[in-house]
């Protein structure tokens, strides 16, 4: 049996069975159960098939006839109608296996985001269980909502299954990390500082980097991308007090995750508290520029960067990039991204040595 499948049974037991076996032991007939009760014949019988509720008051009414509590009989009641559900309930999830296509359930439980099960009808509950909603009805308008409101491309709704479970990883993370209220001062402060950490291998400052965002009251996580999400970071406010950024190192870099993160941070400094950024494939919305801007100049300044590009020879070396990332207190891998990738002044594939491959551990949730 998999041992992730509770047994469940297929048929729910009435509590009129029950009464049925107490008058015969006393000897009542239906018929007179009835005439004692002040109940019609039919009402008798009804409840007795299941086919009629057991009520408080006819409890207590059978609680007088034959002397049994009328918790008792309230129990059994509860008991079957709660069954009924529960078959019901499995009924429709095997309606909705067809659901669980549209996520990526392999890597899910091999990330340990849910436990490994065979059973389709488990993996429906599973999944259920953990975005916190109570149908597949309930999860699409509850992330497709959020992915609206991210402006997400139309296309973005086959990959609703991935996004959500990484989406609500990120939430559930973020709940684990204890901020006080979110403070604009201090969130600048910790971005200075988190600015000099660039040059330090980021597996080496990650922790550091999360607690100086806390402080702030801002939650940082770190989920691994999901083969469906295609999504480099996420914010969103938590609440009024508590910010939230998400990053999925998509772009395995460290230039990459510096440059995503402070984007991410720009959202929070510049925009409103019911935005909602989810980054990989809207970049050219104005809110987008503007936290790209912000980001780019609060790592190198534009006149810094002008100046820079100015003095540099026909033929660049290593040495002109490192000696202008130790002066700026940047990690070199950043003005190597921009003279590769935005001034085309280097080609791709020269003095990547400079960048840390990231290699942050997932934890698990």
């Amino acid at each position: 049996m998999d041992p992730t499948t509770t047994f469940t049974p297929d048929y729910a037991i009435p509590p009129g069975e029950t009464l049925l076996e107490t008058i015969e032991e006393l000897g009542i007939t239906q018929k007179e159960l009835a005439l004692r009760m002040g109940r019609p014949l039919k009402t008798i019988n009804e409840i007795i098939k299941g086919k009629a509720q057991l009520t408080h008051e006819t409890s207590l009414e059978l609680e007088k006839v034959t002397g049994v509590d009328a918790s008792f009989w309230n129990n059994l009641e509860s008991q079957y109608r709660e069954a009924l559900a529960r078959i019901k309930q499995q009924q429709e999830r095997e309606e909705q296996i067809a659901w669980v296509k549209q996520f990526s359930y392999k890597k899910i439980a091999d990330l340990g985001i849910v436990s490994y099960a065979k059973s389709q009808v488990t993996q429906v509950e599973q999944l259920l269980s953990f975005l916190g909603i109570a149908s597949p009805d309930q999860w699409e308008s509850t992330f497709t909502r959020m992915q609206g409101a991210a402006r997400e491309a139309s296309k973005a709704q086959s990959d609703l299954g991935d996004l959500s479970v990484w989406l609500r990883c990120g939430e559930l993370k973020a709940r684990q990390i204890i901020t006080p209220p979110y403070d604009k001062a201090t969130f600048l402060a910790s971005l200075r500082q988190i600015r000099n950490l660039t040059q330090q291998a980021p597996s080496e400052v990650w922790e550091q980097v999360v607690q100086l965002c806390a402080d702030a009251g801002v939650a940082l996580v770190l989920v691994p991308e999901l083969p469906k999400t295609r999504v480099s970071g996420f914010t969103r406010w938590l609440s009024s007090e508590k910010a939230l950024i998400q990053l999925s190192l998509r772009y395995k870099t460290d230039d990459s995750l510096w440059f995503t993160f402070f984007h991410e941070a720009a959202h929070i400094l510049l925009h409103g508290k019911k935005d909602v950024f989810l980054e990989g494939r809207d970049t050219q919305s104005e809110k987008e520029q503007e936290a790209n801007q912000w980001a780019g100049n609060f790592l190198i300044s534009t006149k810094e960067w002008q100046f820079f590009l100015e003095s540099l020879p026909a033929s660049i070396t290593k040495k002109h990039i490192i000696d202008f990332a130790q002066a700026q207190g940047i990690a070199p891998s950043i003005p190597l991204g921009r003279l590769q990738h935005r001034e085309k002044r280097i080609r791709p594939n020269r003095f990547n040595d400079l960048r840390f491959r990231v290699a942050i551990q997932w934890r698990g949730l």
